[in-house]
């Protein structure tokens, strides 16, 4: 049920030369038929890695994306810094300290890098609420996407745009005549925006699946029957998706979740992860209960819902 871009055998077995020889310094990989794939090796001219940077210039175009997989630190397990979207998954979490997001090729020259260590080392002012819930948020974007957010050069905080009732619609999830509630989300491209696509009531655990695109990626909120089952959030990217599309989503997970649970303020029961929606079941998203009532008793607690919320809709709900 994993989605998005697969590393080639072959950017595997250069990676995994760049970890056991002390004479390569940096790894580069692109996207070739629908696969992240080696390009370049860079040999390591230097002893300081910083020194070595320069040779990154000539082989990173403003037109292609490009992948650099950088040795920082050769004597530590973890001294490897990713400069990609969504690849070190498939090499290995533990291998790589943090990833960052680069639009410019000044960035990876020894002055840029200089100016990222300084932005690194600066703490961003958290709220009480927000330092208790670091440690968990980092947990989870690590343990999804071994990236701890958007980054880039700024900070360490997860800063995602939200569209007009996003916050809104998810924040209707928790209320007890919202259950059986979906909420979806989407990326407006190419401004990436998170975006209300729709929000829909009276959704038996068997036809979640049925209301979720087969064409783009999909990040979906079920508010259960089930009161035992609570909000299931669920991400979708089809095999039909663009290359962007992929890259865009997967990496948005861990900022969506962290737009549910501190923005909006809902707890997430679980999270499911697949590539076409027809393999969201029932079971999966309507717990026990709700999956054992099937059929019409689905439709009792769709109709149960309906009465217990009869205020307006808001705009995207259907």
């Amino acid at each position: 049920m994993q989605s998005g871009i697969p590393a080639s055998q072959d950017l595997q077995d250069a990676f995994n030369d760049l970890v056991s020889s002390p004479s390569k310094r940096a790894v580069l990989a692109s996207i070739q038929n629908e696969q992240i794939v080696h390009t370049n090796t860079i040999s390591a001219d230097n002893s300081r890695f910083q020194d070595d940077l320069q040779q990154l210039q000539s082989y990173i175009s403003s037109t292609q994306a490009t992948f650099v997989l950088l040795k920082v630190d050769s004597n530590a397990p973890d001294g490897y810094v990713a400069i990609t979207l969504s690849l070190v998954r498939e090499l290995g979490l533990e291998r790589f300290r943090q990833q960052i997001f680069c639009t410019e090729a000044s960035e990876l020259t020894a002055e840029g890098w200089k100016r990222h260590e300084q932005h690194e080392a600066l703490d961003a002012p958290l709220t009480e609420e927000e330092s208790g819930l670091k440690g968990v948020k980092d947990a989870e974007a690590a343990e999804s996407l071994g990236t701890q957010g958007r980054r880039g050069h700024v900070t360490g905080r997860v800063d995602v745009k939200t569209g007009e009732g996003v916050v809104e619609a998810l924040e209707l999830l928790k209320e007890e005549g919202c259950r059986g509630t979906v909420v979806q989300l989407k990326y407006a491209l190419p401004e990436e925006v998170l975006t209300l696509d729709q929000s829909t009531d009276g959704v038996a655990p068997e036809d979640v699946a049925g209301i979720i695109s087969t064409s783009e990626p999909r990040y979906t909120f079920y508010a259960s029957p089930d009161p035992g089952a609570g909000i299931v959030f669920i991400y979708t990217c089809p095999t039909s998706s663009r290359i962007k599309e992929r890259m865009i989503y997967s990496t948005g997970k861990s900022w969506t979740r962290t737009v549910a649970e501190r923005d909006a303020g809902i707890t997430i029961a679980k999270s499911l992860e697949a590539t076409e929606p027809n393999e969201i079941t029932a079971d999966l998203v309507g717990g026990g209960q709700a999956a054992a009532a099937g059929g019409e008793g689905g439709a009792n607690v769709g109709g149960e819902k309906k009465a217990a919320f009869a205020r307006p809709k808001r705009p995207g709900r259907r």
